[in-house]
């Protein structure tokens, strides 16, 4: 089989790359890695700077002492909105790479950041309005649709057998940024810096992601004008079902990043510098290893990981109950960051699962070879930012939580029960929908109408 070429479409304008088969291994081995792991880089760098402005308010209301006029639930309340918005915003940024050109969005996504950054600097100050913050806080959630755009195009450019692996990496890239950001908010503080000197980092750093974005990325004509391709997936029930673990996944990781640093100031006392000392922990280690997952996904199948993985989450949370209703700083501490790391394996082989989902439906409906293959590239492209939308709901989700359970006992005891029960129904759905029935193996003279239905074991 002849490796396709690669050409640019003069007519288009900018970076176009016209023929792209990943799946053909002479063509990948040839030119398309190069230019994949060239798109991967710049990718991960706007999506990480993204992730650091989505969540740059759970540092910013570390700084917000009482002078600021906030109560708790404010804060919880604050945060709780950013991630709604940073949600909401990733269902268009998912149909934006289909119509604009996965590098032409990124240049744009990446220069939106500017907004919430700069409303930011301006008004962190005491004595500005709880709606004024409410407001600009509301604009930081744009960070959050990076990622859909990002993974949405990144899943284009690399082949099944590389997806867990290479979508791994650029989501924890992306998802690095939140342990940045608070890295950077613990020196500023320990320095005796104020909010606007962190927001003075970020300002250029934006920039640069948009300009580095322009220079080196490309777009893929094959993925460009297929906005009907997130319809079909909306429709397939699988998208939804993959879209309620990654609210246990991912949703766990974002709605604990933005809430952790509250939590050990309203349940242990902790001043702003003891808990930021605290809260980059975890993150960073659940960012670092989430393309470890990918890789365990790809190795011993997705659900598989998942499913214990899950398992895993709910006993990390049950010894959460404990320490919080002892108040065990300690073992609080220890307990969260373990299930930080559980969350950022989860994110990895859930996303791993997206593309084998959607690629053995493909097999199933009688397709072959690279047909199968483009059919599963173009439903679970689309997939992932319908997915990465619901899963981020997730963070709304823990953040009312916490809010609520202190309102009501002053602990966040309550809260850590009920995503206990969260747990334990994701992992009684992952067994019977991806793990009940044994993988049945496909005969090589199976017809399209022959074929035995498939088990997504090994997705």
């Amino acid at each position: 089989m002849t490796a396709p070429a690669t050409s640019r479409a003069p007519a288009r304008g900018g970076r176009w790359i016209e023929e792209w088969d990943p799946e053909d291994e002479a063509f990948w081995a040839e030119k398309g890695e190069k230019v994949a792991r060239r798109n991967l880089l710049f990718s991960v760098l706007s999506e990480h700077i993204g992730f650091s402005v989505w969540t740059m308010w759970s540092v910013l209301v570390l700084f917000m002492g009482p002078e600021y006029g906030l109560t708790p639930a404010d804060k919880f309340l604050l945060t709780s909105m950013v991630t709604l918005v940073g949600a909401v915003v990733r269902v268009p940024y998912t149909f934006a790479v289909a119509l604009f050109g996965g590098r032409n969005w990124t240049i744009v996504s990446a220069s939106l950041l500017l907004v919430p950054t700069v409303a930011a600097f301006v008004v962190m100050k005491p004595g500005t309005s709880f709606t004024t913050f409410l407001v600009v806080g509301l604009l930081a959630g744009v960070g959050g649709g990076n990622f859909a755009s990002s993974m949405t195009n990144i899943n284009a450019f690399f082949p099944l057998r590389k997806k867990g692996w290479a979508l791994g990496l650029n989501a924890g890239g992306g998802n690095i940024g939140v342990p940045v950001i608070q890295l950077a908010a613990l020196a500023i503080i320990g320095a005796s810096g104020g909010p606007r000197v962190l927001l003075g980092i970020y300002i250029p750093l934006v920039v640069l992601a948009a300009v580095l974005a322009a220079l080196f990325m490309d777009n893929l004509a094959s993925v460009k004008n297929d906005t009907g391709a997130a319809v079909d997936a909306a429709k397939d029930a699988h998208t939804w079902i993959m879209a309620f673990l990654y609210i246990g996944t991912f949703g766990s990781f974002i709605g604990y990043a933005f809430a952790f640093g509250q939590v050990l100031q309203v349940e242990f006392g902790r001043t702003p510098l003891q808990a930021a000392y605290l809260t980059f922990i975890g993150p960073l280690l659940g960012s670092l290893i989430r393309p470890v997952g990918g890789w365990l996904a790809d190795r011993y199948g997705g659900a598989r990981i998942t499913l214990w993985n899950f398992v895993a989450m709910a006993v990390a949370t049950g010894v959460l109950v404990f320490a919080s209703s002892e108040k065990s700083l300690t073992l609080f501490v220890s307990v969260f960051v373990v299930l930080f790391v559980l969350s950022g394996l989860g994110n990895g082989s859930t996303y791993k699962m997206i593309p084998g989902i959607f690629q053995n439906k493909a097999l199933e409906a009688g397709l072959e070879g690279e047909e199968a293959a483009r059919h599963g590239r173009r439903l679970s492209g689309a997939a992932m930012g319908l997915i990465g939308a619901v899963g981020a709901l997730g963070g709304v989700g823990i953040n009312l939580a916490f809010r609520q359970s202190f309102l009501e006992s002053g602990s966040g005891t309550g809260a850590f029960v009920t995503f206990l029960a969260f747990y334990a129904v994701a992992f009684v759905v992952t067994w019977a929908v991806y793990l009940r029935r044994p993988v049945a193996a496909i005969p090589a003279s199976a017809t399209a109408e022959t074929k035995p239905q498939l088990s997504y074991a090994e997705v």
